[in-house]
């Protein structure tokens, strides 16, 4: 029987030589090649592009043959190409779609495919619910799936979208201010699709730049390609030996960002979102709203009231952010996993802009990012988010699973103000602290996100909501 095929938030992934094969990967695209065409019967155009994992290639080519079979013209991206950019591509071309070969920041035995739609957009649901229909009924009816006589028609053709991102960041950051200021950047791409974009852009602006991890390894050093604070060991280390007043990097396919401050420290994703939202509508002047993820800081939340500014809180997903950016309704959307994306600019994360933004803020500025959180905590009060992961035997995900269903009253030794479904179970406190509780739809764990108003309450409240799962 073959492997049932699921798109998630972002995308379908497995791991290679299980899940992730060349026959899997063959029913994926027949199924995304039939939406194309379900959609636009004639003249379809699909990027096709990937991040440097192993076998990339192999699939783009793949990908290309089984798109010109059924009658779509293959545009085939030259090199690895950072997510952002393959989603601008999409809307400045006009095409009908894109598939991108990557696993984002997930560990060096994974492969994926993400389908972006002609709005440049992550699929939403009810599409790969199609596409997903789309690969069941060519499993049914092979006839269905392009059969291997029936030659490619249209040709493929070779695209490079580098020159084109590259000229719309230098559009949206105020690159002349990051090399006035004299800042000295260190970047670090995780070996992977930013390589040649967030340091070429700066080092033509004229700032200094210095770079780690610059070459393929499809193994991406042997870990997860995640900047997250305890891989970042070798940015720090070129911080130290360059004189870098900041740090930025991002992960295998330049759709997550990790900023490091001048000092070393690791800045939370919830802080520079929070930090960015300020500093937009302070130097941009937008005022239009912001959007985050039912789980990101309500240090957005408190900042938003503050400059009477219109909040849109989604479910987890940056496709639900995409769509309020393409309604203009939100000058940044971010969730806490570290993506990002701005008003003008493409429904999807952009790890490499999000790391220009905050040079730009720190140019600006002339305060790192620390001084700047500080000021802001000021302002608005402060906040300590943490998230935790735990993995729960079939009986416990059982008696936890209707546990979500109750409306707890208290919590902490607090009153519970408001229950929050819209993803899962947040329990807001009557302190403004807050816990939810998210069951994963892939594995038996249930995400634990907390967040305290006072540091000395970070772990008290963590052990709370790890209690209140078991208990």
């Amino acid at each position: 029987m073959a492997t049932q095929i699921k798109f998630g938030t972002s995308g379908w992934r497995a791991v290679m030589a299980e899940e992730f094969t060349f026959v899997n990967v063959r029913r994926a695209v027949t199924g995304i090649a039939r939406y194309v065409v379900s959609q636009k019967p004639q003249g379809a155009r699909v990027l096709v592009g990937r991040d440097p994992r192993f076998l990339g290639e192999t699939f783009v080519a793949m990908a290309a043959d089984i798109l010109a079979r059924h009658g779509i013209v293959p545009l085939v991206i030259s090199g690895p190409a950072p997510t952002p950019a393959i989603a601008y591509e999409v809307i400045r071309a006009k095409t009908d779609g894109a598939i991108n070969f990557t696993a984002s920041h997930n560990p060096p035995e994974y492969n994926g495919i993400k389908f972006s739609t002609p709005d440049g957009a992550p699929a939403l649901p009810e599409v790969t619910k199609k596409i997903e229909a789309a690969i069941a009924e060519a499993d049914q009816n092979p006839a269905l799936a392009a059969p291997e006589g029936r030659e490619p028609q249209p040709k493929q053709e070779d695209v490079d979208v580098r020159p084109t991102y590259l000229a719309r960041l230098k559009e949206i950051v105020d690159l002349p201010a990051i090399q006035k200021a004299g800042l000295k950047v260190a970047f670090d791409p995780l070996w992977g699709t930013s390589r040649g974009y967030s340091d070429v852009v700066l080092r033509e602006s004229g700032v200094e730049v210095s770079t780690v991890h610059d070459y393929r390894d499809v193994l991406f050093g042997g870990h997860a390609p995640e900047p997250d604070d305890h891989l970042l060991g070798d940015l720090r280390q070129e911080m130290r030996q360059t004189g870098a007043q900041i740090g930025i990097a991002t992960d295998g396919d330049a759709d997550r960002f990790g900023i490091v401050d001048a000092d070393g420290t690791f800045l939370s994703p919830n802080y520079v979102i929070a930090l960015l939202f300020g500093y937009l509508v302070e130097s941009r002047g937008w005022k239009n709203g912001v959007g985050k993820s039912v789980t990101t800081t309500n240090l957005i939340n408190a900042l938003a009231a503050q400059l009477g500014i219109e909040l849109h809180e989604t479910p987890v997903g940056f496709k639900y952010l995409g769509e309020l950016i393409k309604q203009d309704k939100i000058a940044i959307g971010g969730e806490e996993s570290a993506g990002l994306s701005i008003r003008y600019h493409v429904p999807e994360k952009d790890g490499v802009l999000a790391g220009l933004l905050c040079c730009e803020m720190v140019a600006h500025r002339g305060k790192t990012l620390r001084q700047q959180l500080n000021d802001l905590f000021g302002k608005v009060g402060s906040f300590y988010p943490v998230r935790e992961n735990f993995r729960l035997t079939p009986e416990v995900k059982e008696k936890f699973t209707s546990k979500l269903e109750t409306d707890p009253r208290e919590f902490f030794g607090r009153k519970v103000v408001e229950v929050v479904r819209k993803d899962g179970l947040k329990l807001v406190l009557d302190d403004g602290s807050w816990v939810c509780f998210r069951l994963s739809g892939t594995e038996p764990v249930v995400r634990a996100y907390a967040e305290a108003r006072r540091e000395g309450d970070m772990e008290k409240l963590s052990a709370a909501a790890r209690e209140w799962i078991f208990a």
